[in-house]
């Protein structure tokens, strides 16, 4: 059963446009038309998992292009651009890490006012320029 751009873009939650333009981008091919509209064979639905996530991660349209036709000789430079890229998540993650414990900071903080609390800026300092060990992070309260 056949797919129209519709049910896909409702399934997935990307918008009509985006579905356009990952088919215009050579990331998905549409089966064909029903009247005016797309349809695609369910297999989309899979491939469209496969973008959003990589999209997610960071890759580009044009590096997702790129892993979506790797052949086995562009497997070294593939998984090289794969390390990279989870290298950064784990930056991205150690960030997140530490934005989050600010908030947690900031949800309880005490101080008047809070952004002058010295553990809050530390916190929020911490967020871009880590400077401090997780044993001198600011507790939950102050």
């Amino acid at each position: 059963m056949l797919l129209d751009i519709a049910e896909v873009a409702e399934r997935t939650g990307l918008a009509p446009s985006a579905l356009r333009y990952y088919e215009k981008e050579g990331l998905i091919e549409s089966s064909g038309r029903n009247g005016l509209r797309r349809i695609y064979h369910p297999d989309v639905l899979e491939r469209l998992g496969l973008i959003t996530c990589a999209r997610s991660a960071g890759f580009s349209i044009a590096e997702i292009g790129r892993f979506l036709v790797a052949t086995p000789e562009d497997g070294p430079i593939l998984r090289e651009r794969m390390g990279r890229k989870a290298a950064e998540l784990d930056h991205k993650i150690d960030q997140l890490v530490r934005m989050r414990a600010s908030l947690r900071h900031a949800a309880t903080c005490t101080h008047e006012p809070m952004v002058d609390c010295p553990d809050f800026k530390r916190a929020v300092r911490n967020v871009y320029a880590p400077e401090e060990t997780a044993e001198r992070q600011p507790a939950a309260t102050s």
